[in-house]
């Protein structure tokens, strides 16, 4: 069995590792300066002390089970390497809204997956590993099919808490309203996750944020009240560096679009005023654009 991690990032080389520990053929795929790291091996740190030599490459190879962890706005150009290749089940572990859709275009077998495992990249070639969380997969039509099973099946011998379900859809918007409220926020002020529920000021901008997520998926057709969700993902990841944090911290594009802008656009298309959402979102992308032209006047 060789399973291929498509994007050796923070999340990609936790799964790899856990995966690769079990002994699994694992194939970690990344580029640049994470690329070269790798081929000298993966330190991990944290809830786990180790180094292990890994299978490194520079592109996709065929492989029974692809897990795609990079980036929403790579998404579509992994797709189009994948086809080259036999990826076999494909599962998506990224955040944000549409990208199994995209990944759906160009290749056959895709699923959908939420996970709550949180890592950080400490370093190229050096993870920490921040927190054991739990792993949903299903099909984005609801069916819980043989491809389902087998990717729970060898998640699970590898020691990753892991259950097939029927509603991925309801919990991927579930997970991107969770994000749209900790990631800008934490980004913006380079919080760790804990500290918005510390300051009352956080917290109740974090309430607003949350009960405009919750009014679009409520007219999307999903129950929830997630107030205590919210309150239980910060209180188990309060020291825990938000994806988006990480992506500010290393001058990288951020997933923005893919989560609060995903939400905005639902609730345009819904009728539904996300005033707060909007801001984060304009925050965010004027950081980005701020970056970008600071860097650009100190090469000048």
């Amino acid at each position: 069995m060789r399973v291929q991690i498509m994007g050796a990032g923070a999340l990609g080389c936790l799964y790899g590792y856990i995966i690769h520990k079990a002994g699994y053929e694992v194939v970690f795929v990344a580029r640049g300066k994470q690329f070269e790291a790798l081929k000298r091996g993966l330190k991990v740190t944290g809830l786990v002390e180790d180094f292990v030599r890994v299978n490194v490459a520079n592109k996709p190879c065929d492989a029974e089970m692809t897990f795609v962890t990079v980036k929403s706005y790579d998404t579509e150009y992994v797709a189009r390497t994948l086809r080259n290749v036999d990826c076999g089940i494909v599962v998506s572990l990224q955040n944000g809204i549409g990208n199994e859709e995209v990944l759906s275009k160009y290749l056959e077998r895709v699923l959908g997956g939420v996970t709550t495992y949180a890592s950080n990249l400490v370093n190229y070639g050096c993870i920490e590993f921040a927190g054991v969380g739990e792993t949903f997969v299903g099909r984005m039509d609801g069916e819980v099919d043989e491809d389902v099973l087998k990717v729970v099946k060898i998640l699970r011998s590898s020691g990753i808490k892991a259950e097939a379900v029927e509603d991925i859809v309801k919990r991927k918007w579930i997970k991107a309203v969770i994000n749209s409220v900790i990631n800008p926020i934490t980004a913006l002020l380079k919080i760790r996750n804990g500290v918005i529920l510390e300051v009352d000021e956080l917290w109740r901008l974090a309430l607003s944020v949350l009960r405009e997520g919750e009014a679009v998926l409520r007219a999307m057709g999903f129950d929830v009240e997630l107030k205590d969700v919210l309150k239980d993902v910060l209180v188990k990841t309060a020291k825990n560096k938000s994806s988006m944090l990480q992506d500010v911290e290393r001058g990288k594009k951020t997933e923005i679009d893919f989560i609060n802008g995903a939400i905005v656009k639902k609730a345009e298309e819904l009728g539904i005023d996300t005033p707060y959402n909007k801001a984060l979102l304009s925050l965010i992308k004027g950081l980005e654009v701020l970056r970008t032209t600071l860097k650009h006047l100190n090469e000048l």
